[in-house]
């Protein structure tokens, strides 16, 4: 018998399950095993084989592979059995790299990996969705995100959006009692919840008669492998900088060689020259660059507590110039106690009463409540106070954040209505004014204050409408939710970042100034919802611009908040829990989502999500976004300025009428060290210490700036300067050329080292940042030099690598030459620290086309 066609009960005890209790850990095990994960998508696997796949087959691996096969037939063998043993090392380090960049940008997907609460061993928990079995038991609520076809056991006003299941735009409404016929249609099936739908209204309790495949939406859409994600903006500038840039390095590639064979060189040394030399320069290794720093960027937050749904997210991050934040469990602890009640009808028991009977709060095992802060404080005071546990309540109509208010109905046709003191007295007859003024004094002490009413119906309402008019103020109750510790501190980092903080809340405005004061932001002008109705497209356009604080907003205010602010040029990061927090995460450019408090539909849409629900780890993912963009411009400006340098060097011994700096060879050598250092190095990097003490970079700010590109062309020119230098000097002054090649080889190698040194830093001296603070540069320094001192004294390996002995005094050139050469650079850094264009500045200065924001 199908689930719908049979009792809840009976559907239980087939499972053989307890709908109080559900399953325990040993019984859920073991029917894991054998029904297998709740998953229709399959997680895209990111294999060594297949990036080895990938990478072997790119055109520059089979540019060198060319290389090696012309040495076999041009060369000696012993120069081909060299260059192919290197090709298998540069291919290795190559795929190594981009392995790791995929892995890591891969392992953001089981970080963010979707949860829900199930009831194991009578209590509730939160488990991985890809490990719920037939026979658990989950409680559903508004906002959830069903994670398994569930027989319903228990609703209380539920509604569910079935639309991605059935086509039906209207939420249909649930009722565990029903008994449906076994021929009943899908979408008539009212006593069933279906997985990958939402839960809009209401709550409920049910058990999981199907996961995975065997589901409703399982059975539709089959196993299927989770699509490529999407590459983010920079990313794709990246690869398309990439494909230009190659253009004019092979440019160079041909024009190098033909200046060699124009001035007598040998044309089969030119050709393997030429081949080498566009392997080195053109720059396939960018994209690797940018995935691998957003990837461990982004891997470093989720251990900060902060989790990467979208890639992008970690790329945006440090751009943005506002923060919209709630007050609710963000800037405040979202830990509701009950401060006093003032009852205006009855006894202040009474009042507590009501407000406990009006509540979705569902109890737990230990004697606790689960669900929203509000409700569990009227019941924890109500308890506390030795009153009876409220009735069941026959109806129960949500909280509507258009209507700011709850409605139950009891079996005894007693209403019961609490929300915002003006929505609720908005509905009360002979509603003294008197109670507003109250309202408004506790409001302003920062406590949040909820009116309670009620009424007796004739009969029973099943309408919201009909239930919540005609009704009795019962009284006040004023509750407090004190700020987080870290709330004021990480406003302050913000402001010193430059980046402006609202506060966006539902609400009452003399609350919402309260907590505003309490964590340093200004509330001296304050915009409310009803008053944000008043203003055109223009007149909030300007508002925004100089407003801080909105109160009794509702999720579409929030979302127009955001088009405003995003219209006027910002960068916004919007914080939300809710529903409808849903179209303003999705609209702003990052989307943050609440992990503990937060629904399944706001973590679907947010970009990131924060576990622990505190804005101090927004402004730490500030911070990051920061060092992440940072860290790309350093790996991309010393990335080119070595391929720059490199092109220059031997351009320049060519035209000189003499032979090339590098042997082929060697170059595929540099290659192969300067792609470990460039991928390696800037990832590694940490935040430089003013990260938070400087505007954000504007929306329209290109990454390929005029001081990127001077520094690269600056880092460039000196490693030409020394290296270029040593080969032309030593080649004019009677050094033969073998010596001079070899000069050449070694300085380089010394120079891309000292180069990565100075540009790990773009404003901190290195001695400031700390030697050891970077904990790859030190041991790829040792290795390098290493690798130098074996290969030139090795005979076979400085003979297959065309190399000769070296004198001290020649050594001593090789090595200082370079690092000299571009130490000047820790001079240019120390002057640019000191200037204070670079930091974030008062109020009313420019930058990137907007005003800079109060502070």
């Amino acid at each position: 018998m199908s689930a719908h066609s049979a009792t809840a009960g009976a559907v239980a005890e087939d499972l053989g399950t307890d709908p109080a209790v559900g399953l325990d850990d040993e019984l859920a095990a073991a029917r894991l095993a054998e029904h297998g994960p709740n998953r229709w998508i399959l997680p895209r696997r990111v294999t060594f084989r297949q990036v080895l796949a990938d990478e072997i087959t790119e055109p520059m691996m089979l540019l060198l592979v060319a290389v090696a096969v012309l040495y076999g037939i041009w060369g000696r063998l012993e120069d081909t059995v060299a260059i192919v043993a290197i090709i298998v090392v540069v291919v290795l380090v190559e795929v190594f790299a981009e392995f790791r960049a995929k892995s890591v940008i891969a392992a953001l997907g089981t970080l963010t990996a979707p949860t829900t609460p199930v009831l194991r061993g009578g209590r509730t928990r939160s488990v991985p969705t890809e490990d719920l079995v037939p026979g658990d038991v989950l409680p559903l609520a508004a906002g959830t995100r069903v994670a398994a076809d569930v027989r319903l056991t228990e609703t209380w006003g539920l509604r569910i959006d079935e639309s991605a299941l059935t086509g039906e735009s209207v939420a249909a409404a649930k009722d565990a009692r029903r008994v449906l016929d076994e021929t009943a249609a899908l979408g008539d099936r009212a006593n069933l919840a279906f997985a990958g739908t939402t839960v809009v209204a209401g709550r409920a309790r049910g058990v999981v008669v199907a996961t995975g495949t065997a589901t409703e939406l399982g059975a539709i859409t089959g196993l299927v492998v989770a699509g490529r994600p999407p590459r983010t903006p920079l990313q794709q500038a990246m690869r398309d900088l990439s494909k230009a840039l190659a253009t004019l390095a092979i440019a160079f590639s041909v024009l190098v060689p033909l200046i060699g064979v124009l001035s007598g060189q040998p044309w089969r040394e030119m050709v393997l020259t030429g081949l080498t030399l566009a392997f080195a320069t053109v720059p396939e290794e960018l994209p690797i660059i940018i995935s691998l720093v957003l990837g461990l960027g982004a891997y470093r937050l989720s251990r900060r507590r902060g989790l990467v749904r979208r890639l992008r997210a970690a790329e945006s991050l440090g751009a943005v110039t506002v923060i919209a934040t709630d007050k609710t469990g963000t800037l405040t602890e979202n830990r509701m106690a009950v401060d006093h009640a003032e009852a205006v009808r009855g006894s202040a028991d009474e009042l507590l009463a009501a407000g406990a009977a009006c509540t979705e709060a569902t109890p737990e095992p230990d004697g606790g409540w689960a669900g929203d802060p509000t409700d569990v404080a009227f019941l924890v005071a109500a308890r506390d106070r030795g009153l009876a546990p409220p009735p069941e309540p026959v109806h129960r109509f949500a909280f509507d954040p258009v209507r700011d208010s709850m409605t139950v109905v009891l079996p005894d046709r007693r209403v019961v209505t609490t929300g915002a003191p003006e929505s609720v007295l908005g509905r009360c007859r002979d509603a003294d004014p008197a109670v507003l003024a109250r309202a408004e004094q506790l409001a302003a002490r920062g406590l949040r204050v909820i009116a309670v009413a009620g009424r007796t119906a004739a009969e029973i309402p099943t309408r919201v409408e009909d239930a919540e008019r005609d009704l009795e103020l019962i009284g006040l109750v004023a509750l407090s939710d004190p700020p987080r510790p870290g709330a004021a501190d990480a406003v302050a980092a913000a402001h010193r970042a430059g980046i402006r903080v609202l506060m966006v809340t539902g609400d009452h405005p003399a609350c919402a100034r309260a907590i505003a004061g309490q964590v340093g932001i200004d509330g001296d002008e304050l915009l409310t919802g009803p008053e944000l109705d008043l203003l055109d497209d223009d007149g909030l356009a300007a508002a925004v611009t100089r407003v801080t604080l909105f109160a009794r907003v509702t999720p579409a205010h929030k979302l127009r908040l955001v088009t405003a602010l995003q219209d006027g040029g910002e960068v916004v990061a919007v914080t939300g829990d809710g529903v409808n927090d849903a179209p303003a995460l999705a609209r702003a450019d990052v989307g943050v989502a609440m992990g503990s408090s937060g629904t399944d539909v706001a973590r679907d849409a947010a970009d990131l999500v924060l576990a622990d629900d505190d804005v101090s780890t927004l402004t730490r993912a500030l911070r990051e976004g920061r060092t992440l963009h940072d860290n790309l411009r350093k790996g991309v400006k010393y990335y080119l300025a070595c391929k720059a340098g490199l092109v220059a060097t031997a351009a320049a011994g060519v035209a000189a009428g003499l032979p090339i700096p590098f042997a082929p060879i060697q170059i595929v050598v540099l290659e192969m060290y300067m792609d470990v250092a460039g991928t390696a190095t800037f990832a590694a990097e940490r935040s430089e210490r003013d990260a938070m003490d400087r505007r954000p970079r504007g929306r329209t700010d290109r990454f390929l700036d005029r001081p990127l590109v001077t520094d690269l062309l600056a880092g460039g020119a000196s490693l030409f300067a020394a290296v270029g230098g040593l080969y032309l000097v030593s080649s004019f002054t009677g050094t033969d050329a073998a010596t001079a090649q070899t000069l050449a080889f070694v300085g380089w190698m010394s120079g891309y080292l000292a180069l990565a040194w100075v540009m790990r830093t773009e404003r901190t001296p290195l001695l400031r940042a700390g030697l050891l603070s970077n904990r790859f540069l030190p041991l790829w320094t040792l290795v390098t030099a290493a690798s130098l001192v074996v290969v030139t004294t090795v005979d076979p390996l400085r003979e297959a690598l065309r190399l000769v002995p070296l004198t001290g005094g020649q050594w001593l050139a090789a090595v200082l030459v370079p690092v000299v050469a571009v130490s000047w650079i820790e001079v240019r850094k120390m002057v640019r620290a000191r200037r204070p264009a670079d930091r974030a500045g008062p109020p009313g200065s420019q930058r990137s086309g907007h005003p800079r924001r109060d502070r």
